[in-house]
């Protein structure tokens, strides 16, 4: 596993960026902003998508008590029918940004692309959760947030597989759309189903 960076400047403070649930059919996108300290290492962290479920949510106590700051923000399903899903997930880091209680002088951003959060210099890194501890440490708590989040909704709303799949489209999550329907929490902006296929609302 590659070496992650503890900083990008020597004396900026920097605050890691990532967000998760871009690419699912139903739920909210959330994002984590985190301020670690300049020097941090771990030797497990790295970007969530590489960890399994026990992992994330154990490295998630491990940031929140490393941590100098750390936020986690939402933007409902609704808001992502309005605003899209690139611009809700601008949205959901600025609302995280907005909360940390020690204000960065740099934001990382995991990706190509960003909308300015007022005038905070930012840098957008491509597979920054895989080179850069703070980005790495925000993916795990937007991960771990959202997916909670969205089993506990598995509960309300069983037959789509929540439970594992967290919103994404699985062939469980379609087949559930098929048989039962929309529920009140998919985006109906995306494509739910094959365009050849009718969908309907409970």
């Amino acid at each position: 596993m590659p070496r992650l960076r503890s900083s990008f400047t020597k004396d900026l403070i920097e605050a890691g960026c990532d967000e998760a649930g871009r690419g699912c059919l139903a739920g909210p996108v959330v994002a984590a902003a985190v301020i670690l300290p300049k020097k941090y290492k771990h030797k497990r962290l790295t970007d969530s998508k590489q960890l399994s479920a026990e992992e994330r949510f154990e490295l998630r106590e491990e940031i929140l008590r490393d941590a100098e700051a750390w936020a986690v923000a939402e933007v409902s399903h609704e808001e992502i029918d309005i605003i899209n899903i690139l611009n809700a997930s601008y949205k959901a880091m600025h609302l995280a940004v907005e909360q940390l209680t020690i204000r960065p002088e740099l934001l990382l951003i995991d990706g190509n692309r960003f909308k300015p959060y007022r005038e905070v210099p930012f840098e957008c890194i491509i597979k920054g959760d895989a080179k850069y501890f703070s980005i790495a440490a925000a993916s795990v708590l937007a991960k771990t947030y959202r997916d909670e989040l969205m089993q506990k909704l598995a509960v309300e709303h069983p037959g789509y597989g929540w439970e594992t799949n967290v919103g994404y489209p699985t062939p469980a999550h379609r087949d559930g759309i098929k048989l039962l329907g929309i529920t009140p929490y998919h985006r109906k902006s995306f494509q739910l189903l094959p365009a050849q296929l009718e969908l309907f609302e409970e």
